[in-house]
């Protein structure tokens, strides 16, 4: 295939149609790609007939003529058996290279070959052929169950995790799987440490001249926030984005002891609290701003300040009952206070202050945006946190169709369940979603004759509002299998926030999964839009990614121009979601999309994974290092061993599509031992050398911390704007263990230790 490169955020880093790069505090950056509607892929493909020879009757010795004739005439029709067969085989093996009719007689992998090739044959039981399937699911998907589904959500004020309402939801999906006739239904419990409101709500208010005057007190609050008092100068610091400091620095003002305010957005609000702490502040307000979130001008939105997933009080560890933990924090809680406000408190808030206006390039939709005080104003703001922590029971509930062939492999798709508010659009949606589809899929095995390879996993998630609890709970707790079994995860969450774009998060490699689906799902006839965006910490597929090792796909439907303004508020139910275009087939589509990716990953031979693609980004990343040669040269070091680790996994990945092009599909021990190095790609890129205590998110690409590539880049490019900046010390470990990462990945992707390249 060729595929044009395009750039996002502004980083010469080129890929096809999907960026990896972590988008830097927020740059809204976007890559449009209109897809055709047009069905590209063939109708059923005939199975070759299996002839059976019958042997001749005994003759006698005077017969021993015919019958020495008779066996010479066997041996020649099974010879030409085998060959018609074998040349047959090929010719469907094949794939043709332009519309003349010339072939390659190159037996390709599935996910390289267009969708039109005819499958090869395996000997067993009748299967479905990939567009019958396709058709079945389409079929059988149904708005209506989905819209039924929805309207769970439509009588209740919280979701609130380990709640009543929570248990209940609960034990209605759990039934729901059972009357599924799902091969297996179970759920896990965990125990953690949530931070719930205090007997009262948190305060706001303005100290001036001796007086204390309240600003708000919402009934909304962070979870996670330092608790207690504090009293400090209002800044207003835009989204809170590393930029926006850097324009305040600039300014000359300090930071030190202020409570700064953020407007909600490009950043999760756990990112603008640890930036605002590095910057010396005491206390975080946030709001939305009616320029990005119209109609919102009394919510205050519920969050979490917590910078990771899972229980920040078991971190590593699963919260399990029966473990003993000794007493220790994530590194990634606030220590300063935060709180939300609404946009009216913010604006009474910059009345009565008297400094300078908020930047023009800021753009804030409250009157009178102010961005400091005035130097003769002697007015602060008191933040006052009365949060509580409270132990709680969660559940995950589980339900899983097993593989015909390789049960112990499997996809899993998952849901939040929770949500602070009604949570129509931050989990109804999914939750609904998850239900079609295991109820569709369900059927298809049960009663529509498909055999899945692999088994399917459908979950649903409790704390998922608090930061990924519950899924990151369950990754902790099976971390020593999980990144052995489970080979996908496609995350549901959110999946209907807007109408006319779809935003698509995704590991590499299923880059191609995702661009071939694509083509095949449409609403009516419209053409629809994508963006791609990074993966954020916000998004439940998050840890999965970079904690466990396993790739992943997160995608929904999204406005282009502006956010959907009641996630996380009270206002998130099913009727002002409703007032989102065509919802319910909305719904549908991402259902489908989900159900292809899911059904297609358990129906080739060969694991619809694009490992090629990796190599890809370590290109990308090798072009960007290039420009710094000559700087880390003047320190007495080299690049080089780093690109030559780059090398052996471009030839790593040569080796594995020759391995895959010149073996038996047929035999089902080489197929899953080809299959096995695949799913590890992932996994590998997870650095050994790190505590996935002290630094969970351990994967050079999307993780967190000076191990990764970013992380690197960021260090190099220091080398020409601040030199005595720089750890020369830290440089030579953050090279040579992205080196060893890199190689190791490619060690595993060889296969065999004695094919591995000891050239390096």
């Amino acid at each position: 295939h060729s595929h044009a490169r395009r750039q996002f955020g502004g980083e010469p880093m080129s890929y096809t149609r999907f960026s990896i790069a972590r988008q830097t505090d927020g740059d809204n950056s976007h890559v449009e790609m209109k897809l055709s509607a047009d069905d590209e892929e063939g109708g059923e493909i005939g199975r070759q007939e299996h002839v059976h020879a019958s042997m001749p009757p005994r003759r006698s010795g005077k017969n021993l003529c015919f019958l020495v004739i008779a066996a010479l005439l066997l041996l020649l029709i099974g010879f030409l058996i085998g060959y018609l067969s074998y040349r047959g085989r090929m010719q469907k093996a094949s794939r043709c290279l332009d519309g003349s009719g010339k072939c390659e007689m190159t037996p390709t992998a599935s996910y390289l070959t267009e969708d039109e090739t005819e499958e090869e044959e395996v000997p067993g039981p009748p299967i479905l052929y990939w567009p019958e399937l396709r058709a079945l699911l389409s079929e059988k998907l149904s708005a209506r169950c989905l819209e039924d589904s929805l309207r769970q959500r439509a009588n209740e004020d919280s979701f609130e995790a380990g709640q009543i309402e929570d248990e209940k939801a609960a034990s209605y999906i759990h039934d729901q799987f059972n009357s599924f006739h799902l091969d297996e239904v179970w759920n896990d419990e965990h125990y953690i440490k949530l931070q719930v409101k205090g007997s009262s709500n948190n305060r706001v208010s303005i100290l001036q001249n001796g007086k204390e005057e309240e600003l708000e007190s919402p009934s909304a609050y962070v979870a996670y926030s330092k608790t207690g008092s504090v009293v400090g100068k209002p800044v207003h610091v835009n989204y809170g984005l590393k930029a926006d400091f850097q324009k305040i620095e600039k300014l000359g003002v300090s930071l030190n002891g202020t409570i700064l305010i953020f407007r909600a957005g490009k950043i999760t609000l756990a990112e603008k609290v640890a930036n605002a702490q590095e910057a010396g502040a005491v206390g975080v307000l946030m709001y939305l701003d009616p320029y990005d979130y119209k109609n919102t001008d009394a919510l205050v939105p519920f969050g979490h300040a917590h910078l990771g997933t899972g229980d920040p009080f078991t971190p590593g560890f699963p919260s399990f009952n029966h473990t003993q933990f000794p007493p220790v924090e994530s590194s990634g809680l606030p220590r300063i206070p935060v709180q939300t406000i609404s946009s009216q408190a913010a604006g009474k808030l910059y009345s009565k202050m008297d400094g300078e206006k908020c930047l023009l390039e800021w753009k804030s939709g409250v009157m009178g945006c102010k961005m400091m005080l005035g130097s003769t104003t002697n007015m602060t703001v008191k933040l006052s946190v009365s949060n509580a922590m409270v132990d709680q029971k969660i559940l995950n509930i589980f339900g899983a169709i097993k593989g015909f062939e390789e049960p112990d492999r499997y996809v899993v798709i998952g849901a939040q369940r929770d949500s602070w508010g009604p949570g129509a659009a931050k989990a109804g949606v999914g939750t609904a979603i998850l239900l079609e589809l295991a109820r569709v899929i369900s059927d298809i095995v049960k009663n529509g004759g498909y055999k899945p390879r692999r088994s399917i996993i459908f979950a649903s998630w409790s704390a998922g509002e608090y930061g990924a609890v519950g899924a990151t709970e369950w990754l902790e707790g099976y971390s020593a299998t999980l990144h052995a079994k489970a080979f996908t995860y496609i995350n549901l969450d959110a999946a209907v926030l807007g109408s006319n774009h779809m935003r698509i998060s995704a590991s590499p490699l299923l880059y191609t999964l995702l661009e071939r689906t694509m083509k095949g799902v449409t609403i009516g006839n419209s053409v629809l839009v994508f963006c791609s965006v990074p993966l954020g910490l916000d998004n439940a597929a998050f840890p999965f990614l970079a904690f466990s090792g396993i790739p992943v796909v997160s995608f929904g439907f999204c406005s282009k121009d502006e956010e959907y303004p009641f996630l996380g508020t009270t206002e998130d139910t099913v009727e002002n979601l409703k007032m989102t275009d065509k919802l319910y087939a909305l719904m549908r589509a991402v259902a489908e999309v989900a159900g292809q990716i899911a059904l297609r990953l358990t129906h080739d031979h060969e694991l619809y994974l694009d490992f090629e693609r990796y190599s890809e980004e370590l290109l990308a990343f090798q072009e960007k290092f290039l420009a710094y040669d000559r700087d880390v040269k003047a320190l007495g070091l080299t690049l080089n061993w780093l690109f030559f680790a780059r090398g052996d996994f471009q030839r790593a990945t040569d080796t594995l599509r020759r391995d895959i092009a010149n073996s038996d599909r047929e035999n089902k021990i080489v197929r899953r031992a080809l299959n096995d190095r695949i799913m590890k790609v992932e996994y590998d890129f997870l650095s050994p050398y790190l505590s996935p205590k002290d630094a969970p998110f351990r994967h050079i690409f999307f993780g967190r911390g000076s191990h990764t590539l970013q992380s690197l880049l960021e260090n190099l490019q220091l080398l020409r704007t601040s030199r005595d900046s720089v750890d020369v010390n830290m440089l030579k470990e953050q090279l040579a263990l992205v080196t060893w990462t890199i190689k190791g990945a490619a060690n595993a992707l060889v296969g065999d230790i004695w094919d591995t390249d000891n050239e390096f």
